[in-house]
């Protein structure tokens, strides 16, 4: 079986999570942040799983269901969140959406 190099699965996790990071910045949509925000965590994941497999330890590995757990509880409750903003301004644009500012 062949083996991929850390390095290289480190650096794409490391593009993964730039690529995110640059969408949360520069994106006004809501549910592009959400998806930026899970890429971020995906990235988060796979190098958990290349460290704890260099390492032959399984707590990165446990770390990982842990943070998708998380994830699975963001997406459901920002999915919520985006819908009920949509209901009552018929917009995702975070530059209209003044709720908090009033």
């Amino acid at each position: 079986m062949m083996q991929v190099e850390p390095w290289l699965v480190l650096s794409f996790a490391a593009t993964i999570f730039f690529i995110g990071l640059t969408g949360v910045f520069i994106r006004r949509n809501i549910l592009v942040l959400l998806m930026c925000i899970e890429l971020m965590l995906n990235a988060v994941n796979l190098t958990f799983v290349v460290f704890s497999r260099q390492l032959d330890s399984l707590a990165g590995q446990m770390s990982v269901f842990f943070i998708m757990t998380v994830a699975a509880a963001e997406a459901a409750v920002g999915l919520g969140l985006v819908i009920a903003l949509f209901r009552t301004l018929r917009t995702v644009d975070t530059d209209q959406i003044q709720l908090l500012k009033e």
